[in-house]
């Protein structure tokens, strides 16, 4: 039976799974938090320690977004089976101007993450559109790795990352409506069409297909 290890995005947890659905008498479904990350910890060093975390032999690693960098990274470290991203990119070319830009001025240093738990309280109490309110209860269910160290060092490192010596044959599904990485910039991907950075919540039945089918290769 195979192993398939799942690593959430940026700040997310593993219940942005729930909606995956794999037969279970071929696979062993493991999920990885993200763990604290040490005071300016490498993203090396930290992808090392999340390795540990892997107890079976030639595992299927699949990572959304942020933690499609973490596993790629992963398998410079273990041997894998396949790696699949989902929502996420291959290598930094495929990265978003904006994301280029705070790279060459370091705008990392500046983004705000303490203030992102005080600014959704302060929306809750201060617009009524039950729309927003369902929204931020979502966030807060799904995003729930808060810690204002983790969140600096994750996003610094997603801006920093230069993938040397990236692996072959990632498998990568991508929406056409992906907000944080546009798919125009995206190369060689499994594209749903008017899918978003979320779609792995969202078009769960559609991923769940593509899994499949790249499971069965």
């Amino acid at each position: 039976m195979k192993n398939i290890y799942f690593m959430p995005g940026m700040a997310a947890n593993c219940d942005i799974f729930e909606k995956i659905s794999l037969e279970r008498s071929k696979f062993n479904l493991h999920y990885i938090e993200w763990l604290e990350p040490e005071i300016n910890e490498p993203l090396e060093a930290y992808c090392t320690r999340i390795a540990r975390k892997i107890t079976t032999p030639n595992p299927i690693l699949i990572g959304v977004s942020f933690g499609g960098i973490i596993v790629q990274e992963i398998a410079k470290i273990i041997h894998v089976e396949k790696v699949i991203i989902i929502s996420s990119v291959k290598d930094p070319s495929e990265f978003p101007k904006r994301i280029i830009w705070a790279k060459k001025w370091k705008l990392y240093r500046f983004f705000p993450t303490s203030y992102i738990n005080l600014f959704e309280n302060l929306t809750k109490k201060l617009v009524s559109s039950k729309k927003i309110h369902n929204r931020i209860e979502m966030y807060q269910k799904y995003l729930s790795v808060r810690s204002v160290n983790y969140l600096d060092w994750a996003f610094k490192n997603v801006i920093l990352w230069e993938n040397k010596n990236p692996i072959q044959n990632v498998y990568h599904l991508h929406g056409t409506k992906d907000h944080i990485f546009p798919h125009k910039r995206i190369k060689n991907a499994h594209f749903l069409e008017k899918g978003t950075h979320v779609m792995v919540l969202v078009n769960a039945h559609w991923i769940n297909k593509k899994l499949e089918e790249i499971l069965e290769k």
